[in-house]
């Protein structure tokens, strides 16, 4: 008999999060008597929390986390995940954009196999920019989860509990729960699930939100950014060589011609200079990376919870 936990990152959605709760209602049910929903409000300015704790009045299997401030969708996965009772761990956005009566299907697919099952939209609904926005994103994670992983990850997932074993010890400040899962299995599969458009509301994933997420994440989980300094390193050397070896060996021994004027020089002293300076930045972002997590910033603080008293079988159904 399986278990489900399904957590669910609540923000400014206060007008909508009672929906997604009701449709869980109707599909949790049917697939096993041991359930539970955990709302991780991420410090909603709006009425969010209010919501949630009649929610968790109103539903004896909806619990309710409430963050301190804001700290990042993935952040308030990861504080759902490390509270989920169950064997079974479904994660999903709170603005009924991802269709819960696919999760039978979806849990289906986790057989002895597969560890992580991801809804991959049939077609992305945000918008161009946003759903620009989304595919570098995953561009950016081929680097640390694989190219065909990286192309097929969603918000709307299901895995197994036991992954979180990987990185129950993770303390960091930045947080990607899709590389984390790779830190436990390369077992993925991906599902086709229709993706609806939000009815109530606006998305609060911006466009700059996910620039920012993507940077964090690039910096925080993978090298790339290094080995591309490196790279770039390698490429001005060898110009600024071969540019030595014109201008003495060719313009002026050769050719006897005059030395380059300032213009030149200032332009390469520019150049250099510019790059030199890039990596810099490059590095100071590890470094300040580093930093943080030697002062052990944690991932979030849980200001208060909601739930009523554990309830039996028969209470959950």
């Amino acid at each position: 008999m399986i278990s489900i936990s399904v957590i669910i990152p609540v923000y400014n959605s206060a007008n909508i999060v009672h929906l997604v709760i009701e449709s869980l209602a109707q599909v949790l049910p049917t697939l096993t008597p041991d359930f539970e929903a955990i709302l991780v409000d991420d410090g909603s300015p709006d009425a969010s929390w209010e919501t949630i704790s009649r929610l968790a009045q109103q539903y004896p299997w909806v619990r309710g986390i409430r963050m301190m401030r804001n700290y990042g969708q993935h952040n308030a996965l990861l504080c759902g995940i490390r509270q989920a009772r169950y064997d079974i761990i479904v994660t999903m956005d709170d603005d009924m954009q991802h269709p819960t009566e696919e999760l039978p299907r979806m849990i289906a697919a986790l057989t002895p196999d597969i560890d992580v099952v991801y809804g991959s939209p049939q077609e992305q609904r945000h918008g161009f920019l946003r759903d620009l926005a989304s595919q570098i994103t995953k561009l950016v994670l081929q680097s640390t989860m694989g190219a065909e992983t990286a192309r097929n990850i969603s918000a709307y997932r299901v895995f197994r509990s036991v992954l979180r074993q990987a990185f129950i010890d993770f303390h960091g400040p930045y947080v990607n729960l899709d590389v984390l899962l790779t830190w436990a299995t390369r077992r993925f599969k991906r599902l086709l699930v229709p993706h609806r458009e939000r009815t109530i509301g606006q998305s609060n994933y911006t466009l700059r939100k996910l620039i920012t997420h993507t940077f964090n994440m690039v910096t925080g989980f993978s090298t790339l950014p290094l080995q591309i300094a490196s790279l770039v390193g390698f490429l001005l050397t060898v110009f600024g060589g071969l540019l030595l070896f014109y201008i003495l060996i060719i313009r002026v021994l050769i050719f006897q011609y005059d030395f380059p004027g300032f213009t030149f020089v200032a332009s390469m002293i520019s150049l250099f200079a510019g790059t030199q300076l890039f990596i810099l930045g490059i590095i100071g972002e590890y470094l300040a990376r580093m930093h943080f997590r030697l002062m052990d910033k944690p991932a979030y603080v849980v200001r208060e919870t909601v739930m009523q008293t554990m309830p039996t079988t028969e209470d959950a159904v």
